[in-house]
């Protein structure tokens, strides 16, 4: 994707699923809805695409980690999505992809990509508010948890809440999609935006390059300015 994006192995499903026990798999959903509005009158939104924002400051999509021993990859993330979504319901059919992380923790990320009207978007963001942990900062349930309740069900709690990504960039050639790139993001989550973007025919790949290079440079000038001199 570029230098300050790391490129990830993509491997399909079945290679996944075939994967021994020293793998986690992570499942993850991306929400979105063409919007046919224009910001200022003038610039075009495209699509909505919903994101979450961790209580560590931290950016990523809906999901989590999901215990092979005991779901499907659909069931345990409709089981974390149900916690805060509502009674949205994602299938194998909506699968996009899967990517290798190796490190300290061997994790295929799996996401997954539903797109919805602009008005059951809406509707996903209202029930999210309305969810019992909107939030709070709170962890699984004191004393023993079964198995199935996973860390997926723990990991859905940290959330402050739902945000929308903005899709296009002002004429400063900064504000808006790269400026939402300059943030932090969780684990794989930035890689699986801009490549969903990018698949999905959602951006343009030159202009997914210029955003990402623009965030690069605000990134770097504000590092700069935190960082004494060495002359």
């Amino acid at each position: 994707m570029s230098a300050v994006v790391p490129e990830l192995k993509q491997i399909s499903r079945v290679e996944a699923m075939r994967l021994g026990p020293g793998w986690s798999h992570s499942c993850h959903a991306m929400l979105y809805a063409a919007n046919p509005g224009q910001l200022f009158g003038r610039i075009p939104m495209r699509f909505s695409v919903l994101m979450q924002m961790r209580f560590d400051g931290l950016l990523g999509f809906p999901g989590g980690f999901v215990d092979r021993r005991f779901w499907s990859l659909e069931d345990g993330l409709n089981r974390v999505l149900g916690l805060g979504l509502g009674c949205l319901r994602l299938t194998e059919a909506d699968y996009l992809s899967s990517h290798l992380t190796e490190g300290p923790h061997r994790v295929v990320a799996h996401l997954y990509a539903r797109q919805l009207t602009l008005e059951q978007l809406h509707a996903v963001e209202i029930s999210a508010v309305h969810s019992r942990d909107h939030g709070l900062e709170v962890g699984p349930p004191p004393g023993p948890r079964p198995p199935p309740w996973g860390l997926a069900l723990a990991l859905q709690r940290w959330v402050l809440g739902l945000v929308r990504v903005p899709l296009y960039t002002q004429k400063d050639r900064v504000g808006g999609f790269p400026n939402f790139l300059s943030n932090a993001f969780i684990s794989t989550a930035k890689y699986q935006l801009l490549f969903a973007l990018k698949v999905l025919n959602m951006m343009p790949e030159e202009k997914l390059a210029e955003a990402v290079a623009a965030a690069t440079e605000k990134q770097k000038k504000a590092l700069e300015k935190l960082l004494p001199s060495s002359s």
